[in-house]
């Protein structure tokens, strides 16, 4: 072994020493995809009146197709908390309404509690908070309606058929909403403060891609 290792360069021999080293975990600050380009591995749906059909999210060339119809969503199957959740976004025909579920509880309904970075055209970057979430300054609604957090700037939404990019810190029981580069909204004091990521179905054809998670501290 030592007259083997003498012919290989010193970077060599750092590389070998490193891919025997085993059990070393994986950097968790690097952002990791949530969507493999491929399929819907790790996610999984619910649609309005226990409708089961496949139809409504498939996969093309790297890109996630919602039909928008039924209502519902696919969600993460893992839980997460403390994170930047980057996700693009864009209108496949005439703008509508979706949005991205965040820290969703109860996966089973339409809709479940959670805290929406919403994605309705024009108004992207308002946070609404449903069934029973609440936020500094908006606490739940009694009768169960949802809240609205109106965004701060005017739309930074590009044109239809452009992709768009939400970038979302959510820390502790803050979320900030960035779309397009631009801070959109920040909510205090959000509960709950984990969960799953959820992507809806709401009346309109929308596509993702590139849907990354980086763990923050």
């Amino acid at each position: 072994m030592t007259a083997k290792l003498a012919h290989i360069p010193l970077i060599g021999m750092v590389l070998v020493l490193l891919a025997g080293c085993a059990g070393v975990a994986p950097d968790s600050s690097q952002p990791r995809a949530l969507f493999n380009g491929r399929d819907l591995t790790g996610w999984d749906v619910v649609l309005q009146d226990g409708a089961t059909h496949d139809s409504t999210f498939t996969v093309q060339d790297g890109v996630i197709h919602c039909t928008g119809q039924p209502t519902g969503y696919i969600y993460t199957r893992d839980n997460y908390q403390n994170y930047l959740l980057h996700v693009e976004w864009r209108w496949a025909d005439a703008p509508g309404n979706s949005g991205i579920l965040l820290h969703a509880q109860a996966v089973d309904k339409v809709w479940p509690t959670c805290v929406e970075s919403q994605l309705m055209a024009n108004n992207a970057g308002d946070i609404i908070l449903i069934a029973g979430s609440s936020a500094a300054d908006y606490p739940a609604n009694e009768s169960g309606r949802s809240v609205r957090i109106p965004k701060r700037e005017a739309s930074s939404e590009n044109p239809p058929g452009q992709w768009n990019q939400a970038n979302i810190y959510c820390t502790g029981n803050t979320v900030r909403v960035y779309v397009n580069g631009v801070l959109q909204n920040t909510a205090f004091q959000v509960n709950p403060a984990s969960g799953h990521i959820c992507l809806q179905s709401e009346g309109a054809p929308i596509e993702f891609r590139n849907i990354t998670l980086k763990p923050l501290p």
